[in-house]
């Protein structure tokens, strides 16, 4: 007998290092660039997004609390996973309706990418911090650290490209992160959350959600205990506006809508910049 039962696979959302069913028990499917079914993902609410939020905020403690050094090793392995799991991601990547060799690029763009982060780790301090000239017997040093909980929104159009980077900067930095992965495209997503539960990043400091913009972000944008929001994935303008309003609204730091960033150039400081504070530390200099 040839004829096999076709196994349909059901992801679930990635929080606290876990796999837990959305709270709601909704999925949507998933469908290919032709129309076939490819899987269900969760659809979570407005309680998962405050789950996540919980779990980041655990996590950041132990995460931002680590060498640099160490954050750069850690990350690191994250891509030598992603490396081991490439056809997978090439397959999740071409399946949204890109070519094969667009879909290939994507991928090692992405691991790339996730190791050109890594590398950013302990040099932060460096490039960004100072010594500062201070008339009086004081050193005065100015010093990065990271910003704390960021919400990061994935772009549809490079569903994992544009997941790395909008993730891998702020982990670079320091911080927790709670993604919304694409919603038309979610697999890539959901298989780098399988990457990350086998990888030596603690539990908490990555979260990744799957579903509806307009239904999860509102929460997240408003949330008390989210310090940071990145709308690189936001399309709709209205919604984008609604967004950047509630997060003046908690005074978060706020990166824009990027829907014609071209995901594949070479990135800049600008996203290492965009979750990190400034802290000025004066000491005296002694006799």
């Amino acid at each position: 007998m040839t004829d096999r039962l076709e196994v349909r696979k059901t992801y679930k959302l990635f929080i606290g290092g876990a796999f837990p069913r959305s709270e709601s028990g909704r999925t949507y499917e998933v469908l290919a660039a032709d129309g076939s079914f490819l899987a269900n993902a969760a659809l979570a609410s407005r309680k998962d997004g405050r789950n996540a939020v919980v779990a980041a905020r655990k996590g950041f403690a132990s995460w931002s609390g680590a060498t640099a050094y160490n954050r750069g090793q850690v990350l690191y392995r994250v891509a030598e996973l992603m490396e081991g799991r490439r056809d997978q991601f090439v397959a999740e990547v071409a399946s949204a309706g890109v070519s094969a060799d667009q879909a290939v690029a994507e991928v090692d763009a992405a691991i790339d990418l996730w190791v050109w982060y890594a590398g950013w780790t302990d040099k932060l301090a460096q490039v960004l911090g100072s010594a500062n000239p201070v008339a009086g017997p004081y050193f005065n040093f100015s010093l990065p650290e990271p910003t704390g909980v960021v919400v990061a929104v994935a772009p549809d159009r490079t569903p994992l490209l544009g997941l790395v980077a909008v993730v891998a900067p702020a982990l670079a930095a320091g911080n927790a992160v709670v993604a919304l992965a694409s919603t038309s495209a979610p697999l890539p997503a959901i298989t780098l959350t399988e990457v990350l539960a086998t990888s030596d990043v603690p539990g908490g400091v990555v979260n990744v959600l799957t579903g509806r913009q307009e239904e999860i972000l509102p929460w997240l944008a408003s949330h008390a205990d989210v310090d940071g929001l990145d709308l690189a994935g936001v399309t709709d303008s209205d919604l984008a506006t609604s967004l950047e309003a509630e997060a003046a609204g908690t005074l978060k730091r706020l990166r824009g809508p990027r829907p014609h960033q071209d995901w594949a150039a070479a990135p800049g400081l600008a996203p290492l910049r965009a979750f990190v504070e400034t802290k000025t530390v004066w000491h005296p200099q002694g006799v």
